[in-house]
């Protein structure tokens, strides 16, 4: 079977996707999700928190909530469905870590759970730390002028 015939034949076998209804499913839980961290910000403002603080709040607290459903396997049924919707940046670090060491953690503390956590981590930690440093040296260079 040639490549361009078993691409046809693939793409004739291969299901849909249904873009729409992704599309609307990423945006209610990603909206939800975002919508709960305000409500909790405002919730600790309201409690007497100032604003910085009530922010670090808010984001720990879709941390904890993250690692919790993943830890008690919720975390991918909502995953499944509402695709790029569960990745607003701290929900969807937070799970693959948490997923991660939850997968290797029979394989013990240093050489399961401390080292395959990071496999996953280590390339978003190098990345975001690179791009801050490079952001930090640029920001310097204009204020310098």
């Amino acid at each position: 079977m040639t490549k361009k015939a078993y691409c046809s034949m693939a793409s004739k076998r291969a299901k849909g996707s249904p873009v729409l209804k992704n599309c609307v499913w990423a945006f209610l839980v990603g909206g939800a999700l975002c919508a709960l961290a305000q409500q909790i910000i405002a919730w600790v403002q309201a409690g007497g928190l100032e604003e910085k603080e009530a922010r670090l709040v808010g984001s720990l607290s879709l941390i904890a909530l993250s690692v919790l459903l993943t830890a008690c396997n919720i975390f991918d049924n909502i995953a499944r469905r509402a695709g790029a919707g569960t990745i607003v940046p701290i929900t969807g670090f937070a799970n693959s870590m948490a997923s991660t060491a939850q997968e290797f953690k029979s394989e013990g503390l240093v050489l399961g759970l401390g080292a395959k956590m990071f496999t996953i981590a280590g390339p978003v930690l190098v990345y975001g730390i690179s791009a801050s440093v490079i952001y930090g040296i640029i920001y310097w260079i204009t204020t310098l002028f």
